[in-house]
């Protein structure tokens, strides 16, 4: 099916045509699907996320605009946001699983801790050298999992302007940490 004719499914599903919705499903359910399977790795997981993916879809579609993009792409996009979603929702076991994991592995060997303990020091450093406030959403974005837009959203300012933020602090703490 081509872009065009994708939009146009998307254009009707718009205006509420369930069966557009069942064509586009049936279209792109299995495109969408392995975007999910792909970033989860488990696939009542994939299977759910495709679930919120259509409601999504379903809500949203009037706002597709087909001259700022492809829907292929639009589609993706919500496809791997929401298995992004899922994934962080599921974050907090993971993390508990990483704590008892170190408790156990506590034994590491001197030269290892030393490393690991440089490497620490080294970070912080270089976070002290960036603005108090692009520090903290660095944190807040790489440490704790929140979103651009919740970054944006904390802080006050516009998802573009976190966007660059994040990408400049980036940046400096590369420089940094290669020096």
């Amino acid at each position: 099916m081509t872009g065009d004719e994708l939009a146009r499914l998307i254009g009707r599903v718009a205006m509420s045509d369930r069966q557009a919705f069942v064509a586009l499903y049936r279209e792109t359910s299995p495109k969408l699907f392995s975007i999910c399977l792909r970033i989860l790795k488990d696939r009542a997981e994939a299977e759910e996320a495709l679930q919120e993916i259509y409601v999504k879809i379903w809500q949203r579609a009037k706002v597709f605009a087909s001259s700022q993009g492809a829907p292929t792409a639009w589609l993706a996009a919500i496809a791997r946001n929401q298995a992004i979603d899922t994934m962080r929702a599921r974050k907090p076991v993971s993390d508990e699983l990483d704590s008892a994991y170190d408790l156990a592995d506590s034994a590491l060997d001197p030269e290892k801790q030393a490393v690991m303990s440089d490497e620490g020091r080294r970070i912080d450093t270089c976070m002290e050298e960036l603005e108090a406030d692009r520090a903290t959403s660095v944190r807040r974005a790489y440490v704790e999992g929140l979103s651009y837009q919740e970054l944006a959203d904390q802080f006050g300012v516009p998802l573009n302007t976190m966007r660059t933020w994040l990408r400049r602090s980036l940046l400096k703490l590369r420089e940094c940490m290669e020096r």
